[in-house]
């Protein structure tokens, strides 16, 4: 893990799926149902879609040659299954102290903005958040920057005062994109190797690695306005 972040950190926004929350699994049950009903019989090519979590699942589709008319029984069973997904351990004593701490909370996913909401709502920890974001709310979804500049622009924080914390690929090429710290988290079930590669500005392997990054609680800094950006 990367030593202290130089300047004010007055805002973190988070990927869900793989950062906060354990959803691989769901995930799972859920597109080889889909991939069922829509293709017939015959495997679900899960692993290639594994490779591209992180992206907004129509993206997938496109991506994988596979008919749009998957997503619907996806969304379906997600939303079913949705009492199954689990929050990494960690989680939520670290939200817990962000939110302590005075620091601005947003989340910023591949989701669509209602599944997303609706499952943090399930889980219980929706609270922590002042915005939760889907790709279906920006122009762009990642790895564009566009999500992560809305999320700043809903939080009224500058970029070089942020932290994005995800992950996949496209999380840093996104946070990057807007000008964000990028933080790479390690607890999840993918492969470090890409995000390693990618070089992140920070690598955490535990959620309670964030607190050392941000360093000491800021008990009065005073608050910058936002600053102006061009829309993409």
């Amino acid at each position: 893990m990367a030593g202290e972040l130089p300047g004010v950190t007055r805002a973190v926004v988070f990927d869900l799926d793989g950062v906060i929350v354990d959803s691989f699994e769901v995930m799972r049950r859920a597109f080889r149902t889909a991939y069922a009903e829509v293709m017939g019989d015959g495997p679900a090519p899960f692993e290639e879609y594994s490779k591209h979590l992180g992206r907004y699942f129509p993206d997938i589709m496109r991506i994988m040659g596979l008919p749009a008319e998957i997503e619907e029984p996806f969304v379906r069973e997600s939303y079913r299954l949705a009492g199954e997904v689990t929050v990494f351990d960690g989680v939520g004593p670290l939200l817990a102290e962000l939110n302590r701490r005075g620091l601005r909370l947003a989340v910023a996913t591949g989701k669509s903005g209602p599944r997303a909401r609706s499952l943090l709502r399930v889980l219980g920890i929706a609270g922590h958040f002042e915005h939760i974001i889907g790709s279906d709310e920006v122009p762009r979804p990642k790895p564009a920057p566009d999500i992560v500049e809305h999320a700043l622009d809903l939080l009224g924080v500058r970029a070089a005062e942020a932290v994005m914390v995800g992950d996949a690929v496209t999380d840093l090429r996104s946070a990057r994109g807007a000008g964000v710290v990028a933080v790479a988290a390690l607890w999840g079930e993918g492969d470090p190797a890409p995000l390693l590669a990618e070089r992140p500005d920070a690598v955490l392997r535990r959620p309670a690695d964030l607190l050392g990054l941000l360093g000491p609680p800021l008990d009065s800094v005073p608050a910058a306005a936002p600053a102006a950006r061009k829309d993409p």
